[in-house]
C-alpha cells in the first residue's frame, strides 16, 4: 500500500484546467448548477473519464457515474466524488477537489496496472451547491430517497426555469434510475472550508462525520407607511423587527458556545423603497451544531426569542422550517482506513467534524462513508480567493487511493 503512487502533478493541471470553465477576472469559478459552464465542465469531466477507460452513464437527476471495471462485476461499487457546480463567487476547489482527486486514483491505478475485486465507481452529484435551486444536494439526496425525483425536478430558480427543464436543455437527464445505485462504500475528499488544519499545522483532517443543520425562512409582517409623516411610536416597522431578530439571531450561537453557527445570508425587504417604511421582510436562518442535544436546544431559542421580539414590536412573524438533517456519523472502519493511511504516509494529521453539509452526509444514511479534509488557505471557501497547497491536494489524493484500495480489495 505504502507504494501506491499518485500524480500530484497531472492533478493539479487537471484542476486548473477545469477553473477556467467559468473563470472569473478575480481567479475564482462561478459556475452554477445546469447552466452552460456547468455543461461544459461535465463534458470535461466525461471526456476525462472516456480516455481513463470509464463507462459513463447518467441518472435521471442527472448524477454522473463513471466507471473502472472491477475483477467481480457482481460486487458492489466503492464509490468516490463530490460535485462540480459552484457558488456565484466560488472557488476552485470546493467540490472540484474530490472529483478530480478520484479521477487520479482511477489515473494513477490504470498507470500502475492496479486492479481492483469490486468495481469503482466515481461520481458527479448533481446541484450540491444549491446556489440555484435551492435546497442543496439534491442530487445525493434524491439519489438516497431524501427527495422525490419529481419534487426535485420541479423546484425552480429565482427566474422561475425548472430544474428538470434546465437538465433537459443541457443533455444531462440522463435514462438510469435515480435510486437503486448499488454503493458498498463512499469516499469524499474534500478542503476543510474552516481554518482549524491550517493553524495547526496539519496536512490532512480524518472526518468522523457531520455536524447537524437546520435551515430557516421567516416572515416578518408590518405596516407600510410614509417614511416622513409617521411618527415613531406609531410604527410596525417591519425591517427594524428583523433586524433585532438578526441580532438574536447571532446570539443563540454565541451563547450556546462551543462550535455551534448561527447565520442569516439573506434579507429581503418590501417593498423595497427609501421613503417608505417596510411593510415586510423576508429572510433566511442557517443553525449548525455537531451535537444534537444543542442544535434542538438552539432551535427552541429560536422560536421563543423571535415570537418575543414580534410580540413586543406588534409585527406578525411565519417561521417556516425548511430544510434539516441531523448530525451524522461516518463509517468508523472507513474513517479507520483514512487515518490508518495518513499515519502509514507520515502525515500530520487530526480528527475533524464537518462544518458543511457535502453530499457524503446524504449518503451517509444508506452507505458506509468516510471523509477526507486537506487544508485551505486562511479557510477561505465559497470565496474567489480560495486556495489550497498543490502538496495537500496531493497528500489527500494519496490516502484517499489507500482506503479506496484497501475497500475495494
Amino acid at each position: 500500500m505504502a507504494e501506491l503512487r499518485i500524480d500530484g502533478d497531472r492533478l493539479w493541471r487537471s484542476l486548473m484546467e477545469l477553473a477556467t470553465i467559468g473563470g472569473t477576472p478575480k481567479g475564482g469559478v462561478c459556475r452554477l448548477a445546469l447552466t452552460d459552464l456547468d455543461r461544459e465542465g461535465r463534458d470535461r469531466f466525461v471526456s476525462w473519464c472516456a480516455e481513463a477507460g470509464c463507462r459513463v452513464t447518467v441518472d435521471a437527476v442527472g448524477n454522473i457515474f463513471a466507471r473502472r471495471p472491477g475483477r467481480n462485476p457482481d460486487r458492489a461499487a466503492v464509490c468516490m466524488g463530490s460535485h462540480l457546480d459552484t457558488q456565484p463567487t466560488g472557488g476552485r476547489f470546493d467540490g472540484i477537489y474530490g472529483v478530480m482527486a478520484g479521477l487520479e486514483v482511477i489515473r494513477s491505478f490504470n498507470d500502475q496496472g492496479i486492479e481492483t475485486d469490486a468495481p469503482l465507481d466515481l461520481i458527479v452529484w448533481t446541484n450540491e451547491e444549491g446556489a440555484r435551486f435551492s435546497p442543496p444536494m439534491l442530487g445525493s439526496g434524491a439519489a438516497m430517497g431524501v427527495f422525490t425525483l419529481d419534487h426535485v425536478l420541479d423546484i425552480r430558480d429565482t427566474d422561475g426555469l425548472r430544474l428538470g427543464d434546465e437538465l433537459e436543455r443541457i443533455g444531462y437527464k440522463g435514462s438510469v434510475p435515480v435510486t437503486g445505485h448499488a454503493m458498498a462504500a463512499y469516499f469524499e475528499a474534500h478542503i476543510e472550508q474552516g481554518p482549524v488544519l491550517e493553524a495547526e499545522g496539519c496536512d490532512l483532517g480524518v472526518v468522523t462525520g457531520a455536524q447537524g443543520q437546520r435551515w430557516y425562512e421567516a416572515t416578518v409582517t408590518g405596516r407600510e407607511s410614509h417614511a416622513g409623516p409617521t411618527p415613531m411610536w406609531m410604527r410596525r416597522d417591519a425591517l427594524a423587527g428583523a433586524a433585532v431578530m438578526i441580532e438574536a439571531v447571532e446570539a443563540i450561537a454565541l451563547e450556546v458556545g462551543g462550535d455551534a453557527c448561527s447565520t442569516v445570508g439573506r434579507i429581503l425587504a418590501q417593498p423595497d423603497s427609501r421613503n417608505v417604511i417596510p411593510g415586510r421582510v423576508w429572510f433566511t436562518i442557517d443553525l449548525r451544531n455537531p451535537d444534537a442535544e444543542q442544535l434542538t436546544r438552539m432551535d427552541a431559542m429560536l422560536r421563543v426569542r423571535l415570537a418575543a421580539i414580534a410580540e413586543k414590536r406588534g409585527l406578525t412573524l411565519d417561521l417556516v422550517d425548511f430544510w434539516a438533517f441531523p448530525t451524522t456519523p461516518f463509517a468508523p472502519d472507513l474513517v479507520a482506513r483514512v487515518r490508518d493511511s495518513a499515519e502509514r504516509r507520515g502525515l500530520r494529521h487530526r480528527d475533524i467534524v464537518s462544518g458543511a453539509g457535502h453530499d457524503a452526509v446524504y449518503v451517509a444514511r444508506k452507505v458506509p462513508t468516510a471523509m477526507i479534509f486537506i487544508p485551505c488557505e486562511g479557510g477561505l471557501s465559497h470565496n474567489e480567493a480560495e486556495n489550497v497547497q498543490p502538496s495537500h491536494a496531493a497528500a489527500g489524493c494519496a490516502v484517499l487511493a489507500d482506503a479506496v484500495l484497501a475497500t475495494a480489495r
